[in-house]
């Protein structure tokens, strides 16, 4: 198929054009700075994008967006957040509808975040979201792409978790502290770590790609759940590091604010089931199998 990516030169967007065209697919990108040919230039800051050139594609994967772990969350953050992925969403839907392209598929990036803290409840594509920015923002983000399902459109929205890999994220902040032995328990620990292995968050993305009766919301986590005091004692025991220090909860919103709360001490015990209904099998199903396959050549 010809695909087009926003957001290729993202971590994900890395990993999911080299699978994609590695599956025999033809894939373009959209870019604030294009370079080559399979580059479409577009500014979504600006409304800016070639509408024709959005014609010829069978579909369309957005992962573009402000980094929402990237610094404390201001009111400039956050607008700058909302404006990337909400209205940034509505004026790319806006232009595949002007184009009028045969479009098939329309892939989304969202996050488990939707979901907004939760305690112990398990979460599944049918549960309600919750409260909070991240919560509101992911409500938005999803609802902005709504347009296309009443154009015979196949619409997924991912709903992604934490990923893990060394070359960006979470998991590449974490190493440097735990490999010095001061990694350990955010707040209680108590709190549900929704994760997802990269090589098994990509492989979903073409899952979804390809998979003509995929439609809808979808959790891209793991089916491993674990808490994230367990996730920092296997890590720490990988390392052969021990996982002693602990983090207070109102440290993490002294520093971090609203952020911390919502990134860090949020509890999302999420599980994919839509994904794994429709048979989807995941590579690294387990966390310690996922930290071995990432760390072994780190």
């Amino acid at each position: 198929m010809k695909i087009l990516v926003s957001g290729a030169s993202g971590l994900v967007g890395r990993h999911l054009k080299k699978s994609l065209e590695f599956r025999g697919h033809e894939v373009f990108t959209l870019s604030r700075s294009p370079k080559q040919e399979s580059d479409i230039a577009w500014n979504p800051e600006r409304l800016e994008v070639d509408s024709e050139r959005l014609k010829p594609f069978e579909g369309i994967i957005h992962l573009a967006g402000e980094n929402i772990a990237g610094s404390r969350w201001t009111d400039e953050k956050k607008r700058k957040i909302y404006s990337s992925r909400v209205q940034g969403t509505q004026f790319l839907v806006d232009s595949i509808l002007k184009a009028r392209p045969e479009l098939e598929f329309f892939i989304s990036a969202s996050a488990v975040g939707y979901y907004g803290n939760r305690d112990d409840e398990e979460l599944t594509e049918k549960s309600q979201p919750g409260s909070g920015f991240l919560a509101e923002l992911c409500v938005e983000w999803e609802k902005a792409s709504e347009p296309l399902v009443n154009h015979s459109c196949r619409v997924c929205w991912a709903r992604i978790g934490i990923v893990l890999s060394t070359e960006g994220g979470a998991l590449e902040k974490m190493l440097t502290p735990f490999r010095l032995g001061l990694g350990g328990n955010m707040g209680s620990g108590r709190q549900w770590f929704p994760w997802i292995d990269i090589d098994d968050l990509t492989k979903s993305f073409v899952f979804l790609t390809e998979t003509t009766k995929a439609s809808g919301a979808f959790n891209l986590t793991a089916p491993e759940i674990v808490r994230q005091s367990e996730f920092a004692q296997t890590l720490a025991a990988y390392l052969q590091r021990p996982s002693i220090f602990h983090a207070p909860s109102f440290l993490l919103k002294i520093a971090l604010g609203e952020m911390g709360e919502e990134l860090l001490l949020s509890s999302m015990k999420v599980r994919p089931e839509k994904l794994l209904q429709l048979g989807f099998e995941f590579q690294y199903p387990e966390l310690k199998n996922s930290l071995k396959h990432l760390l072994n050549h780190c």
